[in-house]
């Protein structure tokens, strides 16, 4: 989900309960996206540490804890919340105390939680697990809710009389839960249609989100993950197009086994297992090129990665 949707809905909640610490739930609900800023230069710079990236170290109940800690006692010092009140002309003190330490975590599940609604998912378990949960309802960032957010924030921070803000944060939670039950009635839909499709061949079917609510990407495989159907599914009028047929490992120009021992090979490379982390499936081809293998790994899906990545194997 988006950053202002992450500030919104705990501030919104806690603003519900009549509590007296909703920006501390607020300023927990943006820290794990700062992982941009500070965590995510160091995957990039040392493909190894891939967990260090958006959505990793920052995104799980652990770490979430101690991000949201160190965010709020930098935010709540007062030359960095002085600063910040003087720019946007309003108000923003928080205190650092056990109380708001909590408020602030409760900010931290609530942000974690929305991007479990996203494609991809977060690792919730980090450091025991680096396996990725997600319930695919939403892509990563839903732009009409981002829309929302943004004017309902808007209306907070005008200077309207305070009903108007009452009513614009209930009508973007109604917005929100509405579109999260559309959007999984929806899919519940696609899986009961898409199901009494699969033969023997394709025994495996999952299915992801796109843009549009109606529209979902189908992905059908064997059970030994080496062939796909991939499809789009609309369920305005129940129906697939976009039809793709995807094998893996594709092989040329050279020998299969020998393929197969380079990929192997280009498996261990940390920068194929940050791409492999940051991939809904991903299948190889291998090329042969006078002496040494070109193992492109893409995914059939669009992944934080980009759509391929080419390592060379002697």
């Amino acid at each position: 989900m988006d950053l202002i949707t992450h500030f919104l809905v705990p501030y919104i909640i806690l603003a519900a309960v009549k509590s007296k610490n909703k920006l501390a739930g607020a300023f927990g609900g943006i820290s794990p996206d700062f992982d941009t800023i500070f965590v995510a230069w160091i995957g990039i710079l040392a493909p190894q540490f891939f967990i260090f990236s958006h959505r990793g170290i920052t995104h799980s109940f652990i770490f979430g804890f101690v991000t949201s800690t160190i965010f709020l006692y930098v935010i709540s010092r007062k030359q960095v919340n002085g600063f910040i009140s003087n720019l946007i002309k309003r108000d923003l003190t928080v205190k650092f105390t056990k109380t708001t330490i909590a408020i602030a975590y409760f900010g931290v599940l609530t942000h974690l939680f929305l991007d479990y609604l996203t494609t991809l998912g977060i690792p919730l378990f980090f450091p025991f697990s680096i396996t990725r949960y997600a319930a695919d309802l939403y892509q990563s960032i839903d732009l009409l809710t981002t829309i929302i957010a943004a004017v309902v924030l808007l209306i907070i921070y005008m200077k309207v009389n305070y009903k108007y803000k009452k009513a614009a944060m209930a009508i973007f939670m109604i917005i929100l839960i509405s579109f999260g039950g559309i959007r999984a009635y929806e899919k519940f839909n696609v899986l009961e249609d898409e199901t009494p499709t699969l033969n023997g061949n394709y025994s495996q079917l999952s299915v992801y989100p796109t843009s549009d609510m109606f529209s979902w990407n189908v992905v059908k495989r064997n059970s030994e993950n080496t062939s796909f159907i991939v499809s789009e599914y609309n369920t305005l009028y129940n129906q697939d197009s976009n039809i793709n047929l995807y094998t893996t490992p594709s092989v040329e120009n050279g020998n299969y086994s020998s393929a197969l021992n380079a990929i192997k090979i280009a498996d261990a490379l940390p920068l194929v297992k940050r791409f492999k982390w940051n991939s809904y499936y991903t299948l190889v081809d291998a090329n042969y090129n006078s002496t040494k293998w070109d193992i492109t790994y893409y995914d059939i899906l669009n992944s934080y990665t980009g759509n391929n990545i080419t390592v060379t194997v002697p």
